[in-house]
């Protein structure tokens, strides 16, 4: 798509360029720091394990260290994409530039989820320090960083497009806060309500419940097809937003 590579690279090096995003990703390998910490903690002294409540399961959802970062990461890294042009003024001079619509959303997207994942490498880190101590399965660390992927696209795609919503930053954070966190209890349903519909609808939703078929290695086609569509849907929704823009 025209003009997509200039728009990633330009809103990419603007990440980095700023304290902005190297601060979100200190906070998040912080959290994430502690979460393993309290890991080693809980398991130096664990003999017997079961297959599914492992070190590996403990990490990768076990936690509300886990989970923090998970919910507020994508909104502080979509804030900007398009508030901050509206604020500045600089949306007018991208519309108007031969640039397919398509094409300004996918680059701010795949932009903020380069740095999101930039943000997850270093926890590499920690389970090659698991394996030192053990073995450690793979296919399951494989599948739990998919699901960290699949939840984080779809949290940003969300995040893009409520920056799409607002001129300021700090309202396009809290509304995509909104969401993912609503999403997120809206997902705990499943514990609340008795075997139905509401049950079912909340369980399909669940992050906790992704989250945790993920760190055992279950891939489930339910979860992938829901994160895509939460993907999809709302990078749709926000082209049609930016075209109301240009045509409006």
């Amino acid at each position: 798509m025209k003009g997509f590579w200039p728009i990633f690279k330009r809103d990419l090096f603007a990440s980095f360029v700023t304290p902005v995003a190297w601060a979100m990703i200190v906070a998040f390998l912080f959290l994430q720091g502690l979460n393993f910490y309290f890991l080693v903690q809980h398991f130096v002294n664990q003999v017997d394990l079961a297959v599914d409540q492992g070190p590996i399961q403990w990490f990768f959802g076990e936690t509300v260290l886990f989970y923090l970062p998970l919910l507020m990461l994508p909104p502080a890294l979509t804030m900007r994409s398009f508030a901050e042009e509206r604020r500045a003024g600089t949306i007018e001079t991208l519309l108007t530039a031969p640039v397919a619509t398509p094409a300004v959303v996918l680059a701010k997207w795949c932009a903020a989820m380069t740095v999101y994942l930039a943000a997850w490498a270093p926890t590499v880190l920690y389970i090659v320090i698991l394996r030192r101590a053990g073995p450690v399965d793979w296919k399951v660390v494989t599948s739990s960083y998919l699901g960290v992927t699949l939840i984080g696209s779809a949290f940003i795609a969300l995040g893009v497009l409520m920056s799409s919503l607002s001129k300021s930053q700090f309202v396009a954070l809290l509304l995509a806060l909104a969401v993912t966190v609503g999403l997120f209890i809206l997902g705990i349903g499943e514990f609340i309500f008795d075997r139905g519909l509401a049950h079912d609808i909340c369980a399909y939703i669940s992050v906790w419940t992704q989250m945790s078929d993920f760190s055992k290695g279950l891939i489930d086609t339910r979860h992938i097809v829901f994160d895509v569509s939460l993907t999809a849907l709302p990078l749709f929704m926000t082209v049609r937003v930016v075209d109301s823009w240009r045509w409006g």
